[in-house]
């Protein structure tokens, strides 16, 4: 049996966050494996309610650990590296990445009480790391994130590009610019490029994407033009952003105050890197506290709405010292990632209540995207000229289009989903299996399954309420006569305008009394009648079937 060329996606393919990539070459079953990135998503209450983090289940990887080779991380977005901590223990490969991605990672294996120094450094092309059959270089390309990199793979089958994340940027103020002759050189090498695993996101983004550089002006010229306090929020790991609107506050004569763990960290971490070279002096809270407010500008974290983040807290109320008044200005320079629009729209509702003037960045006036858009998609297809794409990092329609447009020039696609087998050793791709994929929940600081029912009971208490009835049986499998209801998250009174725990109480007392002995001494049979039943009242009275618990205590006999 010959070797084979496989790509497997475990999370990322299908839907925006929590990248996880497998390749692998060698043996049908058997292939040494290399994973590229291990992200994260974030819950919310519609669909994982009280939930911190999502990310892949690794379940398949780490039954077939000792075949993973390496880790490789291509930058240090949320997506990319948030689940490196939480799930390293399952895998325990090592971990490459370029320096400033490997400060974050650090940080997340610190946090989760993993061993930092599995993290191994390296330099970008032409460094090479070997890793089992694999040949991997790190490639410099713009993202809104520092030290971004494409990964160059090369296999016995033929050489792969993954992308990572990705933009055609030439002037992206921190960071290294797109070099189109390194990647010319690239595709002529070792026989041009068998598989391209590119970033889909912006695949109906119609217009060339453009650079960060050309947010300067208009940044500048807003925060000049505002009489009050002004404050503008954008992701926590733009440092390039971070670094233009600081900058543009400085330059409108104004102190400007960083605020945000998540912020000060980045800026710190890109600074001891090295990938930060100049950034303008900053002041404390409580200095911005004591200065007028036409002085001050506040770069904030939340663009994406996060509720414990700095521009909700202002949202509700004082944060550090600091609250915003009828007059002040924010601006939201981001784009607001699918799915974060409504507490996005809540925090904007109250500062519009507070009085405040919100700006955001529909328009493009003050955001540029991190992804490449469609033509900048298309023009890479067209400069590494590969024998097969393979569309990732977008939901299913942003990885349709993309396959359809290669497929327009005559390229090999296909669309491969999480858990999809791809074989790509043969011209065209095939899938040839497909493995059970998942969700893992960081449920406060606990890992949990995704079925395990969690959250299933959490959404179903949500929508129907629940009710604790307590009911003691004496030593003779006799119940007292008053059983005990306790309701959440359901009305008082039902209908009859009585209070809906009494009218429970009193009819399951009626129940009590006549249910027979075989009933009574069986503890399942019981709690299952007192269940119906209390489900059957309430559904009377108030039109809802609420979650039942029944609490059934005997009494020993003496």
């Amino acid at each position: 049996m010959s070797d084979r060329l496989i790509y497997v996606p475990l999370g990322g393919a299908g839907e925006i966050g929590m990248n996880a990539y497998v390749y692998g070459h060698g043996q049908p079953g058997k292939e040494r494996l290399i994973v590229v990135d291990l992200g994260v998503t974030f819950g919310d209450m519609d669909s994982a309610p009280g939930i911190d983090l999502i990310m892949a289940d690794v379940a398949w990887l780490e039954q077939n650990r000792d075949r993973i080779e390496g880790i490789f991380i291509t930058h240090g977005h949320e997506d990319h590296v948030g689940a490196l901590g939480l799930l390293w223990s399952r895998l325990r490969a090592p971990v490459h990445c370029r320096r400033f991605t490997g400060a974050l990672a650090a940080m997340k294996m610190e946090e989760a009480g993993q061993p930092a120094d599995v993290i191994q450094i390296h330099a970008p092309r032409p460094e090479v790391i070997q890793a089992g059959p694999f040949a991997v270089q790190f490639v410099p390309i713009s993202h809104s994130i520092p030290e971004s990199a494409a990964l160059i793979i090369d296999t016995p089958a033929g050489r792969i590009v993954h992308t990572g994340d990705f933009k055609l940027d030439g002037t992206p103020i921190v960071g290294e610019p797109f070099d189109p002759i390194i990647w010319h050189e690239i595709a002529q090498e070792n026989g041009g490029i068998k598989v391209l695993a590119c970033d889909s996101t912006n695949i109906f983004s119609p217009h060339a994407g453009r650079s960060e550089a050309v947010l300067a002006n208009p940044l500048l010229d807003f925060v000049v033009a505002q009489k009050n306090l002004v404050v503008a929020t954008t992701f926590a790991s733009n440092v390039a952003r971070l670094k233009t609107l600081t900058e543009a506050g400085v330059a409108a004569g104004r102190k400007v105050c960083l605020l945000g763990r998540a912020m000060n960290k980045m800026v710190r971490a890109a600074i001891e890197t090295g990938v930060l070279t100049s950034f303008p002096p900053v002041i404390t809270a409580d200095e911005a506290a004591e200065l007028p407010r036409n002085q001050v500008m506040l770069v904030v974290t939340g663009s994406q709405g996060e509720r414990r983040a700095a521009s909700a807290q202002l949202s509700r109320g004082r944060y550090l010292g600091l609250q915003l008044k009828e007059g002040d200005s924010f601006l939201f320079s981001s784009r607001t990632i699918p799915g974060n629009e409504r507490p996005v729209i809540r925090i904007m509702n109250a500062l519009s209540q507070i009085g405040v003037d919100v700006f955001d960045a529909d328009d493009g006036t003050y955001h540029v995207s991190g992804h490449a858009n469609r033509p900048d998609i298309e023009a890479v297809h067209d400069l590494l000229k590969p024998q097969i794409v393979i569309p990732m990092h977008g939901e299913h329609m942003h990885l349709r289009e993309h396959a359809q447009l290669a497929s327009s020039k005559g390229i090999a696609s296909i669309i491969a989903t999480n858990g999809a087998v791809i074989d790509l050793t043969a011209e065209l791709p095939r899938e040839v299996d497909r493995i059970d994929t998942g969700r893992v929940y960081l449920d406060g600081n606990v890992l949990i399954g995704a079925m395990d029912g969690i959250v299933r009971d959490r959404i179903r208490m949500a929508l129907n309420g629940h009710a604790l009835v307590s009911v003691i049986v004496d030593e003779d499998d006799r119940p007292l006569p008053d059983a005990w209801v306790e309701l959440m998250g359901l009305p008082e009174r039902g209908r009859a305008g009585v209070p809906l725990a009494g009218s429970i109480e009193e009819e399951l007392a009626d129940f009590l009394e006549r249910a027979n002995d075989a009933t009574l001494s069986n503890d399942d049979k019981l709690e299952e009648a007192i269940r119906k039943l209390t489900r059957q009242i309430a559904m009377d009275e108030i039109g809802k079937k609420p979650e039942v618990t029944v609490i059934i205590s005997r009494l020993a006999a003496e």
